[in-house]
C-alpha cells in the first residue's frame, strides 16, 4: 500500500481496552477513529470520511450487525469488517446478508492479519469508487452521444432508417 495513502478506519467496540489496543496497533498505518457504541460510531461517520469500519459483534444495546445494517442507507460505501470472540454461524450469515460484511474475523485478532484485511478492504473501497466514477463518466458520454445523434437526425446528416 502506498505510504502517501490515508486510510480512515473506524473501530467500534464497547470494551475500552480493545479500542486502546486497536488504536495503538494501527495508528501508524491508518487514521484510526474509535467509538465505544453504535451511537458514537454513527456520530463519527457523520463527521469523518470513513473508508473501512471494523466493529465488534457483541455490544450492549446494538450488535455489530445491527449497527452495520442501520448505517447502510446513509453510509453505503465504507467496507465492513466484523470482529467477534464468539463463533455463531447465524451471526456470520446475518453479517453477510444484512450488514454487507466484507470479512468476519475472530477475536483476539492477529495484528498482521487484521492489517492486511483492512488494506484489502480499502483496495475494495477504491475499486468501487473507481467503478462509480467510470459509470458516471459513461452516462455523461452516452448522454452527449445521444444528443449528437438527435441533432444529426434532425438536421438530416444521418438517416435513422439506414
Amino acid at each position: 500500500m502506498n505510504s502517501d495513502t490515508s486510510v480512515n478506519v473506524l473501530y467500534v467496540d464497547d470494551e475500552v481496552h480493545n479500542l486502546t489496543a486497536f488504536k495503538a496497533s494501527f495508528r501508524r498505518q491508518f487514521n484510526v477513529f474509535t467509538a465505544n457504541s453504535a451511537v458514537e460510531g454513527r456520530t463519527v461517520l457523520e463527521s469523518e470520511h470513513i473508508h473501512v469500519i471494523v466493529t465488534d459483534q457483541r455490544m450492549p444495546v446494538t450488535t455489530g450487525i445491527e449497527f452495520l445494517e442501520s448505517i447502510i442507507p446513509d453510509f453505503p460505501d465504507p467496507i465492513r469488517i466484523l470482529l467477534t470472540g464468539y463463533t455463531d454461524i447465524n451471526a456470520v450469515i446475518d453479517a453477510i446478508n444484512k450488514g454487507q460484511v466484507y470479512r468476519y474475523i475472530q477475536k483476539p485478532w492477529m495484528d498482521e492479519d487484521l492489517r492486511i484485511n483492512i488494506e484489502k478492504a480499502y483496495e475494495l473501497f477504491m475499486l468501487r469508487k473507481e467503478n462509480k466514477d467510470l459509470i458516471a463518466s459513461l452516462i455523461v458520454a452516452n448522454d452527449k452521444l445521444e444528443e449528437l445523434l438527435r441533432g444529426a437526425i434532425e438536421n438530416g446528416t444521418i438517416d435513422p432508417e439506414a
